[in-house]
């Protein structure tokens, strides 16, 4: 919880399960926009592998989400969701999007759904290939009394039913910060009348864990720790330290909300998770307010990449004008398409609520959140094309440094991940035509951010475009690529496997992961094809190939197949199909 925010308060690759999952209490995408729904719905993975971007859907119900999940989220390649806080919270009688930062409870019956709809939700994602993370309120409880969403009532702000007052700092400091530079005050005074947790207290600690605890047994994944600068750092890190695993084995992601500019310092967090790096987002605002040629020096001054988790902007500083919102149309948009397109850390993107009132509830019904309707209400900007586009394209070039640098005239900018992928923006009010140095090897490329209208040509590494004005260009490989030095290539075998379990195929080769089964080919199947699965890439022309299926599991080692290296040799020209046969056990 930011500190800024609450003006008016009165007083913050998982690899695809390619199997179909039956799901009860799952929403599904019709035609029309988000609907509940009534009986079982089947769901299935696209079979397109989940990188590490984060969908941020706030304030969605829980049924949108899973729809999202299985409807856009997947498809895009998206590797999570991260969701509002899933706690009963205040039911503030006026309707504000903030009473859900005010728990009343531990249940996790709240404005988005009950807990059968967000086990439902989480179940779904899951089939997906996403991994689901919530925000975790667990600085304060609830400084307005009332009536909670699941019918708590609270009449003294420091008898909530989870603590006794004594659990509280209020003996040592009953009053609202103050002294913003007095780290003391900061972390044990209360935050805009919000009663403070005494987490120097064991007990306290444990509950927060249960708390967390019983939402990982449901499957979360991790957690977005809200208003984590208020928690002593030692502290918190022993509620993270207490934590289960994951139902998948893993250890839970936590990324915590820091404010900066104030004690304490966000590297005072990097032992027990990432932290949210708002300079990331200030230095966008600035640059494509201003000209985005400055971005040549975006990196300085950003938390390290190792340890940071990046966003354009969040439901906070869309409302006090800290980062560009949605209101900034494009401007906006091309933002988050640097963001995907910049080597630097776990990108987010926000999608949440239209808004004329800074403090006004999602689209609602009796305060309950109602189903998303992109364009009615919500702006869904993970589905804009440009963003879904780089979606694919960070996927695609994974680790590779910026490269090629350009920046022709003011506001545009080109720049390479290494030989994997090139981005030209243009931030002007005006089309650019130019010639830009990619680093990619000759052939025709599909322009993601048309979803393939257009293709790219590069010739002696060097590519002529025209980018439309407040837009983009970019192309990656593998992304519908016709490359003269590669073949289109096919792959099929005949594997029996167990519930998670996936094939891969992989190879002495780049493009087969080099002998790396993080980096192999996927392969997909449905209840219709099974047990045969199918993938496809590329492959170097006239090159002798060597590999291998293999089958991976999250948490598990991966299963090779026995026997020799299988070996092919690649012509010239055209595709190349080739059928495994059995997996070899």
């Amino acid at each position: 919880m930011e500190r800024r925010r609450a003006a008016g308060l009165g007083v913050a690759p998982r690899k695809p399960l390619l199997r179909t999952a039956v799901l009860a209490a799952v929403a599904v995408l019709s035609a029309t926009g988000l609907t509940t729904a009534t009986a079982q719905q089947a769901v299935a993975d696209t079979g397109v592998p989940n990188g590490d971007v984060i969908a941020n859907l706030w304030s969605w119900n829980w049924a949108s989400v899973a729809s999202e999940c299985t409807g856009n989220l997947d498809p895009a390649g998206y590797g999570a969701v991260w969701v509002a806080p899933p706690a009963e919270s205040l039911k503030h009688p006026s309707g504000v999007w903030w009473d859900v930062y005010q728990p009343y409870s531990y249940k996790l019956n709240s404005r988005f759904g009950t807990q059968a709809e967000f086990a439902a939700m989480i179940s779904t994602c899951h089939a997906a290939g996403i991994k689901v993370y919530t925000d975790a309120v667990v600085n304060h409880t609830a400084a307005q009394t009332g009536t909670g969403y699941d019918g708590t009532v609270i009449g003294d702000k420091y008898d909530p039913p989870m603590y006794d007052r004594g659990e509280y700092n209020v003996d040592v400091c009953d009053r609202d910060i103050a002294n913003w530079s007095d780290l003391w005050e900061v972390q044990h005074c209360e935050l805009l009348d919000l009663p403070d947790l005494d987490t120097s207290d064991a007990g306290v600690r444990g509950k927060l864990a249960g708390y967390l605890n019983s939402q990982l047994a449901l499957g979360v994944d991790g957690f977005r720790v809200d208003a984590a600068k208020h928690i002593p750092a030692g502290e918190l890190a022993d509620v993270v330290a207490r934590l289960n695993n994951t139902t998948s084995g893993a250890r839970p992601y936590v990324f915590h909300e820091v404010f900066p500019g104030e004690p304490p310092s966000p590297g005072d967090y990097f032992g027990s998770g990432d932290v949210l790096d708002f300079t990331f987002g200030d230095k966008l605002k600035s640059a494509f307010q201003g000209d985005i040629a400055s971005l040549s020096s975006f990196g300085n001054g950003l938390l390290p990449a190792a340890n940071s988790v990046s966003f354009v902007t969040n439901h906070d500083t869309e409302r006090n004008g800290r980062h560009l919102t949605y209101k900034d149309g494009a401007t906006a948009v091309l933002a988050n398409v640097f963001q995907l397109a910049y080597k630097h850390t776990t990108p987010t993107v926000y999608a949440g609520f239209q808004f004329s009132n800074s403090e006004a509830a999602p689209p609602n019904s009796g305060g309950f959140v109602t189903d998303t309707d992109c364009g009615n209400g919500w702006y869904c900007l993970n589905r804009d094309q440009a963003v879904t586009g780089m979606v694919a394209f960070h996927n695609a070039v994974g680790a590779a440094a910026v490269a090629n640098w350009q920046s022709p005239t003011s506001n545009v900018i080109g720049f390479g991940r290494g030989s994997a992928g090139f981005v030209a923006i243009n931030n002007s009010g005006g089309a650019y035509t130019g010639t830009f140095t990619t680093g990619m090897a000759n052939g025709s490329y599909c322009n993601v951010i048309t979803a393939c209208a257009n293709q790219v040509t590069v010739s002696g590494g060097q590519a002529t475009v025209t980018v439309p004005a407040k837009s983009a260009v970019a192309f990656h490989t593998g992304g519908g690529t016709q490359n003269p030095d590669q073949v289109s290539a096919s792959y099929t075998v005949q594997a029996e496997t167990s519930w998670g379990q996936n094939v891969f195929v992989v190879g002495n080769v780049p493009q087969l992961g080099s002998w790396n089964p993080a980096n192999a080919v996927p392969l997909t199947t449905n209840s219709s094809t099974y047990p045969r699965w199918h993938g496809s890439g590329t492959l170097p022309a006239n090159t002798n190939i060597e590999y291998k299926f293999v089958i991976k599991q999250d948490g598990q080692p991966v299963i090779w197949e026995t026997g020799a290296n299988r070996t092919y040799r690649t012509g010239g020209t055209g595709a190349v199909t080739i059928d495994g046969g059995t997996f070899r056990r």
